[in-house]
């Protein structure tokens, strides 16, 4: 990576960082463009070399952590793979990502409000196709290669992952804040059935075993 392209990635980085601190502060409505680039140390007229508007950047920072937290969760589960010398089938491995993903959620509760409260299909599938940088990964791409990995085909797949998804934000939105219907252990076994239940009832074909 080229001076010139670093510098640019310095900036992008420093505007969705502060951006972040701002938003889960106090809140997207009451940040302006203004707050966020002088906290950044950018000029607001290089706010709109990046983004459109403070939208644009809810939605950037929407895919940004979505994608690490989807990241860091599929690395968990290759490690665990390697430690076991095995592949976890295609439900177990859904399962898997999720409940990673949801143990950080637990932990870092900010993230967790500011994804849920600002979470849409439409905003969350945008931010992915429009992407932070090369490296963000596609998760509906990634869903169905796990998928043909078990030789398993889904029907719909992007009608499952809208459910999944929207199922695993509500749910644990009201379970981690506010121990709603029980705390999160105690959903996690309800919820893991429900997403199974959905797999299995949109499934095509799969691998006999």
């Amino acid at each position: 990576m080229g001076k010139l392209q670093t510098n640019k990635q310095q900036k992008l980085t420093s505007l969705l960082n502060t951006a972040f601190e701002l938003f889960t502060s106090k809140g997207v409505n009451k940040t302006s463009i203004a707050e966020i680039a002088e906290n950044a140390g950018i000029a607001k007229g290089t706010f709109y070399l990046y983004f459109k508007d403070k939208y644009d950047i809810r939605n950037m920072l929407i895919a940004h952590e979505s994608d690490r937290l989807f990241k860091e969760a599929v690395e968990h589960l290759h490690a665990y793979n390697l430690s076991h010398e095995t592949e976890l089938p295609f439900e177990d491995t859904i399962i898997f990502i999720i409940d990673d993903i949801l143990n950080e959620l637990d932990r870092n509760r900010k993230l967790l409000t500011f994804i849920s409260k600002n979470l849409s299909w439409g905003i969350f599938k945008k931010a992915l196709t429009t992407g932070v940088s090369e490296n963000d990964v596609d998760f509906l791409d990634v869903f169905n290669r796990f998928a043909k990995n078990d030789k398993i085909r889904l029907r719909d797949p992007e009608i499952v992952l809208f459910l999944i998804i929207e199922l695993v934000s509500s749910v644990s939105y009201s379970a981690i804040l506010y121990g709603e219907p029980t705390n999160l252990e105690g959903i996690k076994p309800h919820l893991y059935k429900t997403i199974r239940r959905i797999l299995k009832d949109n499934e095509i074909h799969s691998r006999k075993k």
